[in-house]
């Protein structure tokens, strides 16, 4: 049975609605592991978000672990947390260091790792674009993809490393934003400047909503098809390296990480005929 844990920093519900999700899994069978702890980098009474998060996390039974980061920093000094994340990892290292994970998943969680954590942890995060890419976060790369008049996007699970959202690749999906359901939305683009809609509408704009609602209704299954195929060997992890099941790197194989859309969408078409 895979060992997960879970990093997330809990701030709102979707933070709780994927920790649900996983759990719901792992109940009915859909995956064949088992959470070993949750950590948080905020502890209880700091934050509302959090609070709910962490009373979802013991209404599941699952350990929870917990060292505020802004209490760390300003313990230590104050100032950026760049200043403070080697030894703040360090110290959640520390209070981790009985549990034995097969993998990591960061869900939520909003530090960057230190290399340190990142070579202790085989640590997968989910980038809301494909490998190939913008990177940044998911707002950043929807306006990229809408000033590019990109006609796919998808998602991407890879490895955490010091290099930010370009660790070895796992997995990806593709999601096509440039016909169908979009057509409307891209001719109400036409001819205007992209950084005044994104100045006066923002994230109201009716085609960075419908791309974003796309994505993230793909990313949970993603992560569990991902984790699904680490379970089942299909998929080796360690830390910063993705190897095939014959021991060689993934990206021999499979540069992009292994193609998962039809996978995917086969999900997405089963919950709807629920």
């Amino acid at each position: 049975m895979l060992r997960i844990g879970w990093f997330s920093t809990g701030r709102g519900e979707g933070s709780r609605g994927l920790l649900r999700f996983f759990c719901d899994a792992i109940a009915d069978g859909r995956l064949k592991a088992g959470i070993e702890f949750v950590f948080s980098n905020r502890e209880p009474g700091e934050a509302e978000g959090s609070d709910a998060f962490f009373e979802l996390v013991r209404s599941r039974g699952l350990p929870l672990v917990t060292l505020s980061s802004s209490r760390y920093r300003r313990e230590h000094g104050g100032g950026g947390m760049s200043r403070h994340r080697v030894g703040f990892d360090r110290e959640v290292m520390e209070l981790l260091q009985d549990y034995r994970p097969d993998v990591c998943v960061l869900a939520g969680y909003m530090l960057i790792c230190s290399g340190e954590m990142c070579r202790r942890y085989p640590l997968l995060n989910l980038h809301g674009a494909l490998p190939d890419g913008p990177i940044g976060t998911w707002q950043s790369v929807i306006w990229q993809l809408i000033e590019t008049r990109a006609t796919r996007t998808g998602a991407m699970i890879h490895l955490a490393t010091e290099e930010v959202d370009r660790g070895p690749v796992l997995s990806h999906c593709v999601v096509p934003i440039g016909a169908g359901a979009f057509d409307v939305d891209w001719r109400a683009l036409a001819g205007r400047d992209v950084a005044e809609v994104q100045a006066v509408e923002g994230e109201d704009n009716p085609l960075f909503r419908r791309i974003r609602a796309e994505g993230y209704r793909r990313e949970p299954h993603l992560m569990l098809a991902t984790l699904r195929a680490v379970a089942e060997g299909r998929l080796i992890v360690k830390p910063g390296e993705a190897l095939d099941t014959d021991g060689n790197p993934l990206r021999q194989r499979f540069p992009s990480g292994l193609p998962l859309t039809q996978e995917i969408e086969a999900a997405i078409a089963a919950e709807d005929a629920d």
